[in-house]
């Protein structure tokens, strides 16, 4: 891969900033990195694991110099972070974000930026349910999506260079609208945590009524919810909190459909019931085929296996 960026900050060293710390490392994007992080802790972690050349308490130090400045910290913390740093940005610089959200990044993020940046909001969808610094790889990107939001005015060239750092990754990269982005991601990520953390709330307080069945019987698909449940709830709060309106609309369609299914198993409508079952199953066969998950025993994971 080319070094389409001479430094990069990573400001945010979790699971996304270290990852993308570990892939500049393992296949290029950069000649150097410099790393922030609010936690002595996580600093102390980032210098032993070595995620950046340099590493700095203070935001503002860490993105001197960076042609591209990537904020890898909750959305409700974006918009304070960049106002820290605006005066630092160096003249050409892109500013980016992988968080969940767009509308509320460009909305909170974009008043920071200096006329002299550019603002190109983005979303690598990847991830586990770790978190920290330890928890990142340089695979988490491999064949996953990148959106790229770019606000408009934004010269083509800026958003080719980084698309093209995605692209070294592995990633599939995608350009579209925030709102869309929103919409799209309020179905396919942010409902289904919605989903799984009051299913594992449910069975939580029902764990008291059986005994601790619930956690001792547990199925498959129960255990494939609490994972998606351990995710950081910080992080995750932020997301339902900023996009409420795509989440809400998504969660009425939803509830829709719930009530349909409730009548189809109340009267017996087996065959409303089979032909959502067979719909549903579609989607997934589709999935495998889009080369996005795989067919193998256990969604392919094994226990030392992180994606």
């Amino acid at each position: 891969m080319t070094q389409p960026f001479e430094k990069v900050a990573i400001l945010g060293l979790g699971l996304i900033g270290s990852s993308i710390s570990h892939a500049i490392r393992t296949y290029g994007g950069a000649k150097s990195i410099s790393g922030h992080a609010k936690s002595a802790e996580t600093l102390k972690v980032a210098a032993e694991l070595k995620l950046a050349d340099t590493l700095h308490a203070s935001a503002a130090d860490a993105v001197k110099g960076a042609d591209l400045i990537i904020l890898c910290a909750p959305v409700g913390v974006c918009a304070a972070l960049a106002a820290s740093i605006k005066d630092a940005v160096a003249p050409g610089a892109i500013i980016t974000d992988v968080g969940s959200v767009k509308g509320a990044i460009i909305r909170d993020v974009g008043p920071h930026v200096p006329s002299h940046a550019h603002f190109i909001p983005g979303h690598p969808i990847a991830g586990t349910e770790q978190s920290g610094p330890r928890s990142g790889f340089a695979e988490l990107f491999q064949n996953r999506w990148c959106i790229l939001t770019p606000v408009d005015g934004t010269p083509p060239d800026r958003v080719a260079a980084l698309e093209a750092f995605w692209r070294g990754f592995g990633s599939n990269v995608e350009i579209m609208g925030a709102e869309h982005h929103d919409l799209v991601l309020a179905m396919t990520s942010h409902l289904p945590h919605l989903i799984a953390y009051n299913s594992v709330a449910t069975a939580a307080d029902l764990e008291k009524v059986t005994q601790s069945e619930v956690i001792k019987f547990s199925a498959g698909g129960f255990r494939d919810l609490t994972r998606i449940a351990a995710s950081d709830p910080t992080m995750w709060r932020d997301v339902f909190l900023n996009n409420r309106e795509a989440v809400l609309e998504m969660l009425g369609r939803f509830m829709e459909e719930m009530s349909m299914l409730q009548r189809a198993i109340r009267w017996g409508d087996g065959e409303t019931l089979f032909n959502l079952f067979t719909r549903a199953r579609e989607v997934r066969r589709g999935i495998i085929a889009a080369g996005q998950d795989t067919a193998a025993p256990n969604f392919g994971r094994t226990p030392d296996r992180k994606t």
